[in-house]
């Protein structure tokens, strides 16, 4: 057997082949820019902010010190986005005129990118710190107590040093995790990994600055250090709602932070800086093979990507399950009710379920469920995230089912009846066939719908799909190639459920005919 003749994968060809030909279309086989020659950079000092569109990462103080610009006179416009990285390649794409970013991230991102240029002068000064929970004052202490010492053993200088010291120093000083007695349980530390040097991913482990220090704390304090990757600006709820102890992502002391949430010590210094792009820079573009390798290849990255995947299918599967389940429950209630009454309350409840899960957004939904329901229980993320999708999926197809249900002619119904069947049995045997058969094509677009839903449980600090691409976003500052790979494996779910879908209402169609 010739072994190049071998059927292939059809799934992964598609995906694959997908990536390749839409990413050749988009950017070109790997073109170069025009150069262009004595062009000024838009933003030149502090001053020249105004009237300009300002980028920044929503939640940061980046955020709150460029707030005073909006609605200015000058007309100045403020872009927020979730993250960093979504911040500066909208600089890149000339979307926006500057960044303002915290001087170390933005060194990083000025390394990887020649084009972006940091202005000397600061935007502001600042220090860092880490959050703990209002009701959890003996762990502030304590974490003062083992900075204090670490400062005073030269600990915390050696881990800065590593990774915002001198070129020669970078890298040098590694901080190695302590062999001590652990009695005191684990500290859940909630972070964003985006954010390099302080928290980022290299070789699939997350490491940095922060993650140093705190493991250095958690060996002072003879603790377990567990770190939570999650969006900027869900820490602060997770720490409030219990679900981290603490919180560190390069977070600065504001006095609208300190109503809400208490603070250590400082252990670092920084500044906000303006990132801008200068137009005079020549930059030679990767091929997109290259590209491909440095996105997917290098260091395993697509582990990222198929590590979500599983999440976002484990997620979809039982969600859809309980969207089923539940929903099939609600509408027989509802379709009880409106042919023969009864079921008052029951009805009532469903109805104001109903309302509720239709009318609010599905994250607003997955943060109260994770944050506010489930703030007292250390719940899986994953089973939090099945119950909350599942939840809202059944309110859509409770109404589905119900329309398919109210769309049987009530001649069944007394058809079934006539027969002696009790109305459960009509209903089991006679009427949810024929509704099934009919509501199939809106049952399965809800199920597309709640897979690509999934792609916000990254706020509650779950790795799905969405997230695994955003994790290479951020380590690769490459934006286009992971946001294509996410888009492509979902399109091919979509398609296989399509088709799977598609072939159920051929067979139900054929059997209905004889």
């Amino acid at each position: 057997m010739n072994p190049f003749r071998k059927k292939p994968n059809k799934p992964l060809a598609c995906f694959l082949y997908m990536t390749l030909i839409l990413s050749l279309l988009i950017t070109g086989c790997g073109k170069t820019e025009s150069q262009t020659e004595n062009l000024p950079l838009k933003v030149n000092n502090v001053d020249e902010l105004e009237g300009k569109v300002i980028g920044v990462q929503l939640g940061t103080t980046g955020d709150v010190y460029v707030t005073d610009y909006e609605g200015d006179d000058a007309g100045t416009v403020v872009s927020r986005f979730n993250k960093g990285n979504d911040a500066v390649y909208a600089l890149k794409q000339d979307k926006v005129d500057a960044v303002v970013i915290d001087e170390e991230p933005a060194k990083a991102f000025a390394a990887a990118n020649p084009e972006l240029v940091i202005l000397e002068e600061e935007f502001a000064n600042e220090d860092y710190a880490i959050c703990v929970s209002k009701n959890s004052p003996q762990l502030t202490a304590d974490i003062n107590d083992a900075l204090a010492k670490l400062s005073a053993d030269g600990t915390l200088d050696t881990i800065k040093k590593n990774y915002t010291g001198t070129d020669d120093e970078k890298g040098q000083y590694p901080y190695i995790k302590k062999d001590v007695p652990r009695p005191n349980g684990t500290l859940v530390v909630a972070t964003n990994a985006a954010f390099k040097p302080y928290e980022y991913y290299e070789n699939g482990v997350m490491t940095g600055l922060d993650v140093d220090m705190m493991q250095a704390v958690c060996d002072e304090l003879g603790m377990e250090l567990k770190m939570e990757d999650m969006e900027f600006d869900s820490i602060i709820n997770a720490v409030q709602s219990g679900k981290a102890d603490a919180g560190t992502a390069g977070m600065t002391v504001t006095e609208d932070r300190l109503k809400n949430i208490d603070f250590t010590d400082s252990y670092t210094n920084s500044k906000q800086v303006i990132l801008v792009k200068d137009p005079n820079v020549k930059v030679g573009k990767l091929s997109i093979v290259e590209k491909f390798k440095q996105n997917f290849v290098e260091d395993n990255r697509w582990q990222y990507l198929t590590r979500g995947l599983l999440n976002t299918l484990l997620i979809a599967f039982f969600a859809a399950l309980i969207g089923i389940i539940l929903g099939f429950v609600i509408a027989i209630i509802r379709s009880w009710h409106d042919k023969h009454g009864g079921l008052t309350i029951a009805n009532f409840l469903c109805r104001v379920y109903l309302t509720v899960v239709r009318g609010t957004p599905a994250m607003v939904q997955l943060l109260i469920i994770y944050y506010v329901i489930f703030a007292s229980v250390n719940v899986n993320k994953i089973l939090a995230a099945v119950i909350a999708f599942g939840v809202n999926s059944a309110a859509y197809v409770a109404e589905i089912v119900r329309s398919g249900i109210m769309s049987i002619d009530n001649g069944q119904f007394e058809a079934g009846r006539s027969l002696g069947l009790t109305f459960t049995q009509t209903m089991r045997y006679i009427v949810l066939p024929q509704a099934f058969k009919n509501v199939l094509p809106a049952l399965a677009n809800e199920f597309i719908v709640l897979i690509k839903e999934t792609s916000i449980s990254g706020y509650i600090g779950l790795t799905d799909l969405t997230k695994g691409g955003d994790i290479i976003r951020s380590t690769t500052y490459e934006a286009f190639l992971p946001l294509l790979a996410v888009a492509a494996i979902y399109l091919v779910i979509v398609m296989v459920l399509t088709a799977g879908v598609n072939r159920l209402e051929r067979r139900l169609s054929t059997d209905g005919k004889q």
